[in-house]
């Protein structure tokens, strides 16, 4: 399993979180979407197994996250799954995914390092850089192996991918195609994406919000259910690698969570929410 990154939580649970066409294409809005410095944590705990065969038969962990920066600064973002899960039959795997990532604030550049651990080894680790230039973005990769990419740049970076799914979701669309690049799996590969966007909650709705993000006053914000799959770069129909199912509110902040990985499903509980030093808007 790969992991992921919450878009801009980001933005990545595929037990390695946390991608839209670039920044010409996001979807026009003259208002713009301020995302807040937040520190949080989810649990994760196994949701439905549906193998025939052997399948999972428990599975905890934990996500720690911190976002902190602002459009003029640049955002930055350190993460940090640890997921246990046992097959019933004597085996069990310990993931242990450990992301730092910094973004300018229009997604012109990006900075990645990211180490995975599997039973206390490292089995993945990726480190670059990435900027945008004419028409396409350069990457430079540190690790796993010195080596420069030129990609097309019709890509998001995860908080840029937050931002296009906000402003979708204020002007009513319900479905969005978004590629997306975290610098996962080894740094070399930009994701397909597909979201769905739910029906909007309006701030202040009487509905079932609780917990954390109801004692951080995060029922004064409007949010929307989104269902965003994740899928191996190419054409035709491809089964998702992963889909997470989550509370997209307004402000950035991503509420409780689903991650499905066909097998298997993971549920991530929202156990604490701070919110940092606000943010303001960008005076270029």
């Amino acid at each position: 399993m790969r992991s992921f990154v919450l878009p801009c939580l980001a933005a990545a649970f595929a037990v390695s979180i946390s991608g839209l066409a670039g920044a010409a294409a996001a979807p026009a809005t003259p208002e713009p979407v301020i995302l807040t410095p937040h520190k949080a944590s989810y649990d994760l705990t196994l949701g439905v197994s549906r193998s025939s065969g052997k399948g999972i038969a428990s599975a905890d962990g934990r996500i720690a996250f911190e976002f902190t920066g602002d459009a003029c600064k640049g955002y930055k973002t350190n993460f940090r799954q640890v997921t246990e899960i046992d097959d019933g039959e004597g085996s069990q795997r310990l993931s242990d995914l450990r992301t730092t990532t910094w973004e300018e604030g229009q997604g012109k550049d990006f900075r990645f390092n990211i180490v995975g651990y599997t039973n206390g080894a490292v089995t993945q680790r990726s480190e670059g850089k990435a900027a945008r230039g004419n028409g396409d973005v350069a990457i430079k990769l540190a690790r796993p192996s010195p080596i420069r990419l030129d990609l097309d740049e019709n890509f998001s970076f995860p908080s840029q991918h937050m931002r296009h799914l906000i402003q979708a979701a204020r002007a009513g669309k319900h479905m969005l195609d978004i590629r997306f690049y975290d610098g996962s799996e080894g740094g070399q590969k930009v994701f397909d994406t597909f979201a769905v966007i739910g029906a909007e909650i309006p701030a202040g709705s009487d509905d079932k919000l609780a917990g954390p993000a109801r004692e951080a006053g995060l029922a004064a914000i409007r949010r929307w259910p989104v269902r965003l799959s994740y899928f191996e770069p190419g054409d035709g129909d491809r089964l998702p690698l992963y889909t997470l199912s989550f509370m997209m509110f307004e402000n950035g902040i991503s509420g409780d969570m689903m991650l499905d990985f066909g097998g298997f499903t993971l549920k991530g509980t929202m156990r604490s929410l701070a919110l940092l030093k606000s943010a303001t808007p960008c005076k270029r």
